[in-house]
């Protein structure tokens, strides 16, 4: 897979927008989060979905020559008449400094189980929100934007590519 990492910040609403756009779809276990108060701090570790590598015709990156890996290096799970296209995958660490205050809606903080599926993150002044499928949200006031994204560990293969209601591919395809 390609070990090419991103390693990112933020220090004003424009910057968090790039931010945000990496993070769109990644997935961010309640277990995985934390507000370290002392630190004014809050970290989280994604699993990120790589937009970056996805190429806009639907296809992975090097889908055409990676649909199946050579050899021993295949995944458990690939079926060797599988040619659909492979995307990746990599666990991504996300900083917020100057955090005051952390408030929540539409998440239950005590099933600690649960995995939020992340649409985007936006700012307002002196707060910045992330978004996430299903309602819920997490509001992080600040009194200066400082947002860190680096990626972390090896990528790995996946199957399936998010789809939104506004894709022209198949309803429920994943």
């Amino acid at each position: 897979m390609n070990e090419t990492r991103l390693k990112l910040s933020a220090a004003d609403a424009e910057d968090l927008q790039v931010i945000a756009a990496f993070c769109q779809d990644a997935l961010v276990p309640l277990s995985e989060m934390a507000y370290l108060e002392d630190e004014k701090r809050f970290v989280l570790v994604l699993n990120r979905f790589r937009w970056d590598l996805a190429s806009g015709d639907g296809d992975g990156p090097g889908a055409k020559d990676a649909a199946r890996p050579p050899g021993d290096r295949d995944a458990p799970f690939w079926d060797k008449n599988d040619t659909s296209p492979v995307y990746e995958r990599v666990l991504c660490g996300l900083t917020f400094e100057n955090v005051s205050a952390v408030r929540t809606r539409s998440i239950d903080l005590r099933n600690r189980r649960e995995i939020l599926a992340m649409l985007t993150i936006h700012s307002e002044p002196g707060a910045v929100i992330l978004l996430f499928a299903g309602g819920g949200a997490i509001k992080l006031e600040v009194g200066e934007l400082r947002c860190f994204l680096e990626d972390f560990g090896p990528s790995w293969p996946t199957r399936r590519r998010p789809r939104h209601p506004d894709d022209a591919s198949p309803a429920g395809s994943r």
